[in-house]
């Protein structure tokens, strides 16, 4: 038997019969109605996106569709089969609901969609990982239909959510908090929490994250504080361990990774949400993966064992990133290096020493690399102080340095040049130089010991290179680490965080490289007596470009912020930053979404808080390229109207703002920088899998939501489900003449015989012959709307009817025809479609059997 397919499907047929003038004005009509899902042109007036729509579902529109307020709309396309005007079992759906927020005015308010999947497990499933929404909105995934959670609950899930907690009208737009001058706070670290790393989520909340040093594998340690809310981050509590297996944080001290004493860290460049730092296992060290966004473990790379006799790697000094590799020294004094393509150890290495090695002797692991690591365009440097009681040969603090392209130690530095006068000098630093042009041209590092802290610097090349003095200000027991260096419009300052001997409970120098001197307006030292009293022991900052503010943190656990122009502690900047993509409010793979940018503006803000003097708006492209410079008008908006979405697909707008008060940032108020435009309604979709039961006949879905407006219901979408290939029922044709003389044998049930052939001679030149017709459904569903096709005798079509045939079973038809001329050759078939069928489904004709009425002569005519 053929099956019944489904157009455009390239599926052969014995014979289609011809839809009737009827059927193609009912299908003309759900088409129609169909090109606004709910009957109605879609809410953005434009109809060139909605054909494929209009191919693939029927719509009911609900009575609250036409009611003020914001709405829903529901479409859907069949992935599987473009265009399709139904589903088969086993296709892709792809689901859309468009939301309009009708919201009067221009308030924030939280808004949520939710999506039942009608049918979940039975009709239909979801497919894991296919929930979009748009930006601003947080994705949640429900296995019951009531509880939601943060995790994609892949096959499982039975309703979707999308929720913006600050809607707006139109609802084309980002809306970033504006970050509050960040005040003092102490941090779940220990009091021992170091050199803190910023990153802005997706959603626009800024965090620090840091991970305690010289702290043991087994040993929690790494914390996140949201500077946005001034508040541990979800996810807590903090600290948690680190691990080499990738997956979520665990809790407690089940880690097995350690950290170094002084670490730098890199944040990758394809994905800013990867950060990795150097780390220490009981057998050796590498390189940890911190993914920020997912408050998870991405692996570990083990570069160097620990060794035997006489030097071992114990520890290491690092990282640095120079091109596509990250670079750290092991105590032995040699140079590390991982390939961030893949994360896999660089070919060769770890590479030859470069500096002595320092407390690396055998049988302690963990022990303490004493020095730091910079690079300097393709060089990588090191410091190393080699201290007596824990080092294989003690000696003098030194600098050295590896060239990352020939992969060897560097022209000019055959053998490590001196920092210090004897063992008893030792450092924690080796941070980069710069000439009055704000070129990097050497290396530097910072001593304890003697009379002040000692400062030696040497060029790229090996010869010595004048050192800032500042330093020197501090007594030789004063510990100094290294520098946040700067760059800005007017010029490259390093900023270094100290305390102990004449540095205190915590200190801050500024070096002004453009002007070789202190930083004018910089207090020499800056001590913070508004941050936890000025008991600090800073150890490292992280330059907030957007707010223009240094973030600080120390021995002492408390996150504060300082202003780089003055020393003030709270910085009194405010600001944030955000990509705008119109494209990314849109899945439902249509174009002609987006129409034009339109602004930027500040809400929740009294301007006249706002230095104007000091403040701006940037406008780039994302990779920082300038596209307009606007001016932020009195009434805190920026004109984007002249700016080509064509041209410009993504904006960034970044508001850097300087404050006289921080009087706007409360609980109950939250400034806003929002950058918007002009586009249709934006859109969360899904995808679902058919299922294969052929006892599914339709799927449907109706979104549900809330907004300021009320709730809300979007128009029901049904899907037709076609049946797909092992769905089809396979029906059968046997077309027999009675070769018997005797009418009683060829009665309905009659025994016959019955045969393809009539013998020759049973009706002579002209007689009646007995037909019997079997039709038979060989499964594996049943057939309906069954009818007998026979050209050559009508009454057989007449005694068949129409009928339904279960899978499985066979129906007999008789019939008697008049023949005036022989021999007949009569040929008959089935019309049937699937029980299960779509209303308008076109037959499918059986395969034709034939048999034959002889005379006399029969030869001519063969069944």
């Amino acid at each position: 038997m053929l099956r019944s397919p489904r157009p455009p499907l390239p599926i052969r047929r014995a014979r289609r019969v011809r839809p009737s003038r009827a059927a193609l004005a009912a299908a003309l009509t759900t088409a129609l109605l169909l090109l606004g899902p709910g009957g109605t042109a879609p809410a953005s007036g434009r109809t060139a996106d909605t054909a494929a729509v209009a191919e693939t579902a029927t719509a009911e529109t609900p009575a609250e569709t036409a009611a003020a307020g914001s709405t829903l709309v529901k479409s859907v396309r069949n992935a599987t089969h473009p265009g399709a005007a139904t589903a088969e079992h086993g296709d892709t759906l792809d689901w859309t609901v468009q939301y309009e927020n009708r919201t009067p005015g221009d308030a924030a308010a939280p808004a949520a969609v939710t999506d039942p999947i009608a049918g979940a497990g039975a009709g239909q499933s979801y497919v894991p990982g296919s929930l979009r929404v748009p930006p601003g909105w947080t994705p949640s995934w429900s296995t019951d239909g009531t509880t939601f959670g943060p995790t994609d609950t892949g096959a499982a899930t039975v309703a979707v959510r999308a929720e913006n907690p600050v809607a707006r009208a139109g609802g084309t737009e980002l809306s970033p908090l504006l970050l509050a001058p960040v005040q003092p706070t102490a941090q779940a670290t220990g009091g021992d929490g170091y050199t803190p790393v910023l990153y802005r989520t997706p959603t626009g909340e800024v965090q620090a994250w840091n991970i305690y040093h010289h702290a043991a594998p087994a040993a929690p340690k790494v914390v996140c504080s949201s500077l946005t809310t001034g508040q541990p981050c979800t996810g807590g509590p903090w600290p948690r361990p680190l691990n080499t297996a990738t997956g979520p944080l665990g809790s407690g001290a089940t880690g097995d990774l350690g950290s170094p004493l002084t670490s730098k860290y890199v944040l990758d460049p394809q994905q800013p949400n990867l950060l990795y730092y150097p780390a220490t296992t009981a057998t050796g060290v590498g390189i940890g993966c911190l993914d920020l966004a997912a408050h998870a473990n991405c692996g570990y790379t083990a570069l160097a064992a620990n060794g035997t006799a006489p030097s071992s790697a114990n520890n290491l000094a690092g990282l640095a990133r120079v091109g596509d590799a990250l670079y750290a020294v092991a105590s032995t004094g040699q140079v590390l290096c991982l390939s961030l393509p893949g994360r896999t150890p660089c070919p060769g290495q770890p590479y030859a020493p470069i500096v002595a090695p320092n407390h690396d002797l055998p049988n302690t692991p963990a022990a303490l690399y004493q020095g730091g690591l910079t690079a300097v365009g393709d060089k990588v440097f090191a410091s190393s102080a080699p201290q007596a009681g824990g080092s294989s040969a003690a000696g003098p603090p030194a600098l050295g340095c590896f060239d990352t392209t020939t992969r060897a130690v560097c022209a000019g530095w055959s053998t490590p040049h001196p920092v210090g006068p004897t063992s008893g000098y030792y450092t924690y630093d080796a941070f980069t130089a710069y000439d009055t042009a704000g070129h990097p041209d050497g290396v530097c590092t910072s001593t304890v010991g003697g009379a002040t802290v000692l400062t030696t610097c040497y060029a790229v090349d090996g010869s010595p290179l004048p050192a800032p003095g500042i330093l020197s200000a501090f007594s030789g027991g004063t510990l100094t680490f290294d520098p946040e260096t700067v760059t800005t419009d007017s010029g490259t300052r390093s900023y270094f965080p100290a305390w102990g001997g004449t540095g205190g409970n915590g200190s801050t120098l500024c070096y002004d490289w453009t002007a070789a001197a202190p930083c004018a307006g910089f207090p020499l030292p800056a001590t913070h007596p508004s941050a936890n009293g000025g008991v600090t022991r800073d150890y490292g900052y992280a330059y907030d470009s957007t707010t223009r503010c240094l973030i600080g943190l120390g021995d002492a656990g408390v996150l504060f912020s300082m202003d780089p122009a003055t020393a003030a502690s709270p910085c009194l900047h405010s600001g944030a930053t955000v990509t705008l993509r119109p494209a990314d409010f849109y899945c439902d793979g249509g174009s002609g979404h987006v129409r034009s940018y339109t602004r930027a503006r500040l809400t929740g803000l009294d301007l006249t808080h706002v230095d104007p003097t000091a403040s701006r708006v940037l406008v780039t492209d994302p990779d920082g390229t300038p596209v307009t410079t606007p001016g932020l008008a009195p009434d805190g908006t920026v004109d984007l109207s002249g700016v080509d979405p064509a041209v410009h697909p993504a904006l960034t707008v970044t508001a850097q703002l300087v404050l006289t008060t921080t009087g706007d940032f409360t609980a109950d108020n939250h400034p806003m920088l929002v950058v918007e435009y002009r586009g249709d309604a934006p859109q969360v979709c899904f995808r679902t899998t058919v299922a294969a039961d052929c006892a599914t006949t339709s799927v449907g879905n109706t979104a549900t939501g809330t907004d300021a407006t009320g709730a809300l219901t979007s128009n029901t979408v049904t899907v037709p489900v076609a049946p797909g290939e092992g769905c089809q029922p396979r029906v059968s044709v046997q077309k027999e003449i009675c070769g018997s003389a005797n009418s009683r044998d060829c009665a309905p049930g009659g025994p016959g015989p019955w045969a393809k052939t009539s013998p020759v001679g049973l009706l002579g030149l002209l007689g009646t012959a007995h037909w019997r017709i079997t039709v038979t459904n060989a499964g594996p569903v049943d057939a309906a709307a069954v009818t007998v096709n026979d050209p050559t005798t009508p009454a057989c079509r007449s005694a068949a009817g129409t009928f339904a045939l279960p899978a499985g079973s066979s129906r007999q038809v008789y019939c008697d025809s008049l023949l005036l001329a022989l021999p007949v050759k009569n040929t008959a078939s089935a019309d049937f479609v699937a029980a299960n069928a779509p209303a308008g489904t076109v037959p499918t004709t059986t395969a034709p059997s034939a048999a034959v009425a002889c005379s006399l002569l029969c030869l001519l005519a063969v069944p």
